[in-house]
């Protein structure tokens, strides 16, 4: 077993990605992959030892990341756009060995210049950068070919840093078995992909959702991936017509941009999978996608910690709202406060089990007994519910759970009630310490272009439709609400 041999039994001559317009078969994949390892290994690389990749979505990304996975080490994918502090804070943490570094990636050559990170020893650059005493990603090339080392399926392969159940930034360790078991699951979940497939890759591949369900189980199945660095509607348009895409899987920011273009339904002619994830979609441009475009889209929930598919709609029929049913092999509880099973219809926090799970956060045991039970049950830190048929659906994240005098106010529903005033465009509620109810309502609002609201307005507006200690004692009017790379809005930031 070993996740990199996912590549292995594809037609040598099939197109395996487009990178910057310019094809790569799974033949070359494999001949790039085996010098690569060959010269990962020879550099001292091998098992158990962390390398950071620090790549765009381009074909260096995933060459780099199957050789690495080859020789048995750990490949740590970081955001090439994140500060040097923050990515040298990253590679400290994991004591990555080698780091690789791609186009993009400024901030990243300012920390391994400057030396920031002792544990590193090898830095190797892609073409046309000169870092003093990196190796380059086209020499490493031109190495001997390596056989493939093979692994267990609790040999961790991937580490990815995510805010996840528990709070700050850590690193997940996500093992082969994980990886593979989850990609197995969603094939078994109705084989909704298959070699004839071409798949739009935009979602970042240093995030879960890019990196496993995007890019790993695309080759597993012997499809195509488009990779593409970053996302505009219109250009994208124009890649599913030259690339013939198929498959579109996206966040809820992509499809509502779609949503709000003027555009022809052949746009979007050959899609016939339209997933997203990551975040809850709105039911009304869900909407409009099917009524202009004929787009069925399929909502789907995991995390990084499930490596990352828990529910999908994929084959099921879709529920506004829904987010499917749990995928085979994966078990779903909602869990009350007191660890109980709620009825259907109530809500509970989200309890998941499988060979998906994860094996906890790198060297934070605490973080790790926090998040995961004695019997193995991974709490998600989301809340629920049920319906009679087995539908679920989110509600909110228990993290953010406010408690006013004691009684539980759930963000998404206040901030679902100042979306429907038609002056505002977003917005984002957060709990706040207060002196005498423990804590208090506050809200961050965009407003839409030009118009003009007041504080007084916008509690007087929930006043009408909520209780009166959910409504916001606060409401500051901002440009723009801080997200993260999967469009969600960071709310530990707003705090």
């Amino acid at each position: 077993m070993n996740l990199a041999a996912i590549i292995e039994p594809h037609d040598a001559g099939k197109i395996a990605l487009y990178s910057r317009g310019k094809p790569t078969t799974y033949g070359e994949l494999r001949e790039h992959v085996a010098a690569l390892r060959g010269a990962l290994t020879g550099l001292g690389i091998g098992k158990g030892d962390r390398v950071a990749l620090v790549f765009a979505n381009k074909r260096y990304f995933v060459e780099a990341l199957f050789a690495t996975l080859g020789t048995g080490a750990i490949a740590v994918p970081l955001n090439p756009h994140s500060p040097a502090a923050e990515l040298s804070h990253q590679i400290a943490v994991v004591g990555a060995k080698a780091v690789f570094v791609g186009p993009g990636a400024r901030a990243a050559w300012t920390l391994v210049e400057a030396d920031h990170v002792p544990s590193v020893e090898h830095v190797i650059a892609t073409e046309g950068h000169d870092i003093a005493g990196a190796a380059t990603f086209e020499d490493l090339l031109g190495a001997e070919p390596s056989p493939l080392v093979e692994a267990e399926p609790d040999d961790l392969a991937v580490l990815l840093f995510t805010s996840g159940t528990a709070g700050a930034p850590r690193a997940a360790m996500l093992s082969h078995g994980n990886l593979l078991s989850n990609q197995d699951q969603m094939l078994t979940e109705g084989g909704r992909m298959s070699a004839d497939d071409v798949v739009y890759g935009v979602l970042p591949m240093h995030h879960i959702f890019g990196l496993n369900v995007v890019l790993c189980l695309t080759l597993r199945v012997g499809a195509t991936v488009v990779l593409v660095q970053r996302f505009d509607p219109a250009t994208a348009l124009e890649t599913f017509h030259d690339r013939h895409v198929t498959v579109v899987p996206g966040a809820p920011p992509m499809w509502i941009a779609w949503s709000q273009m003027i555009a022809q339904p052949a746009s979007f002619a050959n899609v016939r999978l339209a997933l997203t994830g990551a975040d809850k979609m709105p039911e009304e441009a869900a909407q409009l996608l099917q009524d202009r475009f004929g787009l069925v889209l399929r909502e789907g929930y995991g995390l990084t910690e499930a490596s990352p598919v828990v529910t999908s709609s994929a084959q099921v029929d879709v529920r506004p709202g829904s987010i499917g049913k749990p995928i085979p092999g994966v078990e779903v509880r909602l869990v009350d406060a007191d660890g109980d099973d709620v009825e259907p219809g109530d809500t509970g926090e989200i309890w998941v089990h499988g060979p998906n799970v994860f094996k906890g956060y790198w060297e934070d045991e605490a973080a790790t007994a926090r998040t995961i039970t004695p019997d193995g049950w991974l709490r998600t830190g989301d809340i629920g519910m049920v319906d009679d048929e087995g539908y679920y659906y989110i509600v909110d994240r228990a993290k953010d759970l406010i408690i006013v005098s004691g009684f539980n106010v759930f963000p998404a529903e206040v901030e679902d009630v100042l979306l429907e005033h038609p002056l505002v465009d977003e917005v984002a509620v957060v709990g706040v310490p207060h002196p005498h109810t423990g804590e208090s309502v506050k809200a961050y609002v965009v407003l839409h272009e030009g118009a003009t609201l007041d504080e007084e307005q916008v509690i007087a507006w929930c006043q009408d439709h909520l209780a009166r200690y959910k409504c916001p004692n606060k409401v500051l009017f901002v440009d723009q609400l801080p997200k993260g790379l999967s469009g969600k809005v960071l709310r530990r930031v707003l705090r």
